[in-house]
């Protein structure tokens, strides 16, 4: 059962990303979330075997772009009362957070997902 409503403004967890986003409908088992901002950048990697990178495939995980909207289900999206900030700012931000945490962890995976990120920087037209 669904409490939020049309038109709120929400945070929404899809796959490894967090996201402010308002809510434009309400399905029998989703809210439909159109992407506001960027809380968290989606982990890098495959995600049915995280932090390891002796994978088939090591995915660049792109964030949801400005007002992309998703399904997410209900128990991943809870109200959000404070001022909703910028999508590039936010995203920008997120990124370094991230980029920081895994320079700090001396891993393979976090040197993939270093230069994944870094690919996906020029992708959101951040570096040059």
């Amino acid at each position: 059962m669904s409490e939020l409503q049309i038109g709120q403004i929400v945070t929404a967890i899809y796959k490894t990303g967090k996201y402010i986003g308002e809510i434009t409908e309400v399905r029998p088992q989703h809210y439909l979330v159109r992407v506001l901002a960027v809380l968290k950048h989606p982990m890098q990697g495959d995600l049915h075997n995280p932090k390891d990178a002796d994978v088939l495939f090591f995915h660049e995980r792109k964030a949801l772009s400005y007002r992309e909207q998703a399904n997410i289900p209900f128990k991943m999206v809870k109200s959000y009362e404070n001022e909703v900030p910028d999508y590039m700012g936010s995203l920008k931000e997120t990124l370094a957070k991230m980029k920081q945490e895994l320079a700090e962890t001396p891993s393979e995976w976090a040197e993939m997902s270093l230069r994944a990120l870094e690919s996906l920087e020029r992708d959101y037209k951040l570096k040059a």
